[in-house]
């Protein structure tokens, strides 16, 4: 079940909403365990005991560290949690992985072909994991202490607004709320929550769907068939497209748990006007960035070592970063470009780029633009085929991982009149939203257009109305349109 679906937006969001605010403060954590738990089920109930099996372990061996006095016990249980949460990750989403990479390693030096039944990924598994570990890393840091109610730490893992797309939420972020949200459950709160909601629904179906056909459409024809300006047209489609999906899915998570009573740390803020990919990754995925930061890079020595080191860490965790999105090659070099140009920054692009100033974003834009064709792409081989065209490069013979029909002996892409109005409007549209806040008069009304705190009349009536009508253009679009592609079902 996802946010864009109907069965979600007119039956079980509705329902949900209706029973949780009309039962008793003491309910209310009962009632949204339930509903996160028939949420998983309806999309996962193979792996729900699997999934619920692993909590409770995890819960019962926290408790057991933070009731251990000694430090070398608690490293024990400390690392046994790790490792159980790793290996569930490791098994599910990389095994297929390791397993056909050894096979055809096996095949080209001559040997058998291995017998192997593919896993089945558990959806949202890479979100839940990382949760799972920051419960565990903060109790043993003493940044928190453990949960009493083994049913409050699973509603922290299972929350269902954040249990699929993220953002990710680390547990000293939501720990008070988890026993208490009252400060949060207002009526300014739940019409902003709306409001949020909203948005982040227009901005999938109205937005990012649109664009999205023809991002498949011009991904799946051969590089014969591709001009040098449509791939470009087809990068940059996909550029927008995956922003205003990851982004609008984060808005209704964030809409969600402020109509609930949370408070869910931000995950977006204009990644796109970014003057460099070092501010790039401030902006983008930012709970993602923040975990990989404090639990990984961090720990492994952060900016206190000598530059060597400093360049390998850095390159070390978005390399690992590329694979947590997923298990393919593909990921991997996307993760290794952005360490890679993360690495020339700290030699000497930073400078350069301060020099340019505002200018800046143009470069560190179009690097991205390149970057996210290796994340969209199915294989190396089209990524780099995809790149070449962009670049003006003619193909020499048939790529792999090009599923499209064979190409006819005219490139296909170069009228621009098969494009049609609606097209060409979002995809402007779209710009416009990207780059808007690049502009800090904008930015700044940006940042506190979400703001709920004793909302006035006229801003309340604002949120209600705007709210009423991305709704219903939502709805009608969900209806009308068989295409509503769910990106993060790799993660």
């Amino acid at each position: 079940m996802v946010f864009s679906s109907t069965l979600f937006l007119f039956y079980f969001l509705p329902v949900f909403l209706l029973v949780y605010w009309l039962v008793p403060e003491r309910a209310k954590n009962p009632v949204a365990l339930l509903a996160s738990v028939l949420f998983y089920a309806w999309g996962g109930l193979d792996f729900l005991g699997l999934f619920l099996g692993s909590v409770v372990i995890n819960f019962f061996l926290i408790r057991w560290m933070a009731a251990t006095p000694e430090r070398r016990k608690q490293r024990i249980f400390l690392l046994v949690s790790v490792v159980l949460n790793v290996g569930l990750l490791f098994y599910f989403k990389y095994a297929n992985f390791f397993v056909d990479n050894a096979d055809a390693l096996s095949t080209a030096l001559g040997g058998s072909s291995f017998s192997w039944e593919q896993v089945v990924l558990p959806i949202g598994i890479s979100f839940f994991t990382f949760e799972k570990l920051t419960y565990t890393i903060d109790v043993y840091r003493g940044v928190n202490k453990p949960l009493r109610s083994f049913w409050d730490f699973l509603l922290y893992i299972m929350l269902f607004p954040k249990l699929i797309a993220g953002p990710i939420v680390r547990f000293h972020e939501i720990a008070g709320q988890l026993t208490d949200r009252r400060a949060f459950d207002t009526a300014d709160e739940k019409l902003a929550g709306l409001f949020r909601f909203a948005v982040g629904l227009g901005k999938k179906v109205l937005i990012a769907n649109v664009l999205g056909q023809e991002v498949d459409r011009l991904f799946g024809l051969p590089p014969e068939a591709l001009s040098t300006g449509a791939a470009w047209l087809g990068a940059l489609a996909y550029t927008l497209q995956l922003y205003f999906d990851f982004s609008g899915y984060s808005d209704m998570a964030l809409g969600l748990s402020r109509l609930m009573g949370f408070q869910f740390p931000e995950n977006f803020n204009s990644p796109y006007i970014s003057r460099s990919i070092t501010e790039f990754w401030q902006r983008w995925h930012i709970t993602l960035g923040r975990w990989m930061r404090d639990y990984l890079y961090i720990p492994l020595g952060g900016n206190r070592v000598k530059p060597s080191r400093l360049y390998a860490n850095l390159w070390t965790v978005f390399i690992l970063s590329g694979f947590w999105h997923g298990a393919a090659w593909t990921f991997i070099a996307w993760g290794a470009y952005h360490g890679f140009w993360l690495v020339l920054e700290r030699l000497f692009l930073l400078r350069l780029y301060r020099r340019l100033g505002v200018l800046s974003l143009v470069p560190t834009f179009g690097l991205t633009v390149v970057g996210w064709v290796l994340f969209r792409a199915q294989s190396l081989p089209q990524a780099l085929a995809y790149v070449g065209r962009m670049l003006g490069q003619q193909p020499t013979a048939p790529e792999a991982g090009w599923d499209a029909a064979p190409a006819p002996a005219v490139a296909l892409t170069t009228d621009w009149q098969q494009f049609d109005a609606q097209f060409w409007v979002l995809l402007a549209l779209a710009l416009v939203f990207a780059f808007m806040n690049v502009v800090p008069a904008f930015e700044r009304r940006m940042l506190g257009l979400y703001a709920a705190h004793a909302l006035p009349l006229r801003r309340a009536v604002g949120y209600g109305l705007a709210a009423a009508l991305l709704l219903v253009l939502s709805a009608s679009s969900i209806v009308s349109n068989s295409f509503n592609p769910f990106i993060y079902f790799r993660f």
